[in-house]
């Protein structure tokens, strides 16, 4: 659901900004809004979730984005509608890393817990692309409000379910919450994610953006000094040294960061190139859609042949070799049987590398820092969906109108290469390290016994 409101918001943004009085260059604080506190709050939140009970958080937070929903869906002026935003972004950074921590402490680790990521992954990938056809159909045949009226059906749903499928669980008896820490990295995301936004929206030529940068910084080094002393820190810097956790996350960044980067560039493709109705253009990802859904139930067996790490290397690297073949778009529109088949295959291993990226970097940790973990992957997750298109983006966007096409080209090179380059680091480091005891990479290849 969270993943498919990111896409329908995405289409909907131009009605939405014109029916409340936003101006078409102004249209973006509508996504700025929910994007600052969804990757400020989360690893806040995460840890809340361990302190007050994951299940009590994550019904919190439904409730609370079932609220913002409707406000939101109601809204007839642009400051009201902002607001909304906000509480929905909120209720997002609650409501991720409590559900992440619930599922992945329902299942042990190993194939269950891989087979229950793998279907979180095809469904968050899916969500992510068939959000976009869903965001045209709302818009055209109904109202822009249902971007925002959409999610109080299901959410209503999921909260009256959660009691009885949802066992509580969370973290140490006796743990605390680390106030400096939360402040100082709460802080430092905010400030990075709307300095990174800012500029992306500027060319990365504002001053103010750049001065929000120095401060996310600034207050980041000084969140790692306070962990250092805390007796109980928010983020143990001991769990950040772990090459699981520290690569995986990496590897999760640039799984995010680059794939959601490529769906944009790839739809200003499709509308200002090929000319495009955004509706058709949803279309479009229809195919890869379900590649990735597809891709997410054969993913657990694929992790149990090989292991997550060399399944998050090598997706990452597939993910990163596809998108190079998307440099041969052209004006004609006879490249889309070609571009559809591109984007089949690297949708298909880009859920691979994220099935990888949630087993690798939550793998090898007791029940008690899962809570943390999870929070991690979803900040991660976040702050890259914020970051990832601000950069592409601008690649793609920052010459004449009759240098489009070449921008995109380059916007593609670009977003291909970073993909490869961090496969290959996270290749190197996380193969060449001992696997964490009882994970799937410590485990013999399936058959091994017998051959042996």
């Amino acid at each position: 659901m969270l993943a498919a409101d990111f896409s329908v918001f995405n289409v909907a943004l131009p009605s939405i900004g014109a029916n409340v009085g936003i101006s078409l260059s102004s249209v973006e604080w509508i996504a700025t809004a929910f994007a600052l506190p969804t990757a400020g709050f989360t690893l806040f939140f995460g840890r809340v979730a361990d302190l007050v009970g994951r299940r009590r958080l994550f019904s919190t937070a439904l409730l609370l984005l079932i609220v913002a929903s409707l406000a939101g869906g109601l809204a007839h002026t642009a400051w009201l509608l902002l607001a909304a935003r906000v509480i929905q972004g909120l209720a997002t950074a609650a409501t991720i890393p409590s559900a992440f921590a619930l599922l992945v402490a329902a299942f042990p680790e190993g194939p269950l817990r891989e087979r229950a990521l793998g279907l979180n992954g095809s469904l968050l990938t899916a969500g992510f692309t068939t959000g976009a056809l869903l965001g045209g159909v709302l818009t055209s045949a109904l109202s822009w409000r249902w971007a925002f009226l959409f999610n109080v059906p299901v959410a209503l749903l999921i909260l009256l379910a959660a009691p009885k499928v949802l066992a509580e669980s969370r973290g140490e008896e006796g743990a605390r919450l680390d106030t400096p820490g939360a402040v100082t990295v709460t802080g430092s995301l905010l400030a990075l994610v709307f300095g990174i936004v800012t500029e992306g929206d500027h060319n990365w030529t504002s001053s103010v953006g750049w001065i929000c940068i120095a401060v996310g910084l600034a207050l980041g080094a000084v969140f790692f000094a306070l962990e250092r002393r805390s007796s109980q820190p928010l983020v143990p810097l001991g769990v950040l040294a772990r090459p699981t956790v520290a690569l995986g996350n990496l590897g999760g960044f640039t799984v995010f960061a680059m794939e959601t980067s490529i769906v944009f560039v790839l739809t200003l493709y499709l509308q200002r190139i090929l000319h495009y109705s955004a509706l058709d253009a949803g279309f479009m990802l229809g195919g890869p859609g379900a590649a990735a859904f597809i891709s997410g139930m054969v993913a657990p067996r694929t992790l149990l042949r090989f292991g997550p790490r060399t399944v998050l290397a090598v997706g990452l690297m597939l993910q990163g070799l596809a998108n190079i073949a998307l440099l041969s778009v052209g004006a004609s529109s006879s490249i889309v049987p070609w571009l559809l088949a591109i984007t089949i295959v690297s949708f298909f291993v880009h859920v691979h590398a994220l099935v990888g990226f949630t087993v690798t970097a939550t793998s090898g940790l007791p029940d008690s820092e899962q809570g943390l973990a999870t929070s991690l992957l979803t900040m991660t997750q976040q702050v890259a969906i914020a970051s990832g298109i601000p950069v592409i983006g601008t690649i793609a966007t920052a010459g004449a109108a009759s240098a489009l096409l070449a921008h995109i080209r380059l916007a593609f090179a670009v977003d291909a290469g970073i993909t490869v380059a961090v496969a290959a680091v996270i290749g190197v480091g996380l193969l060449t390290v001992a696997a964490p005891a009882g994970g799937l990479d410590s485990q013999p290849l399936a058959g091994s016994e017998q051959a042996g």
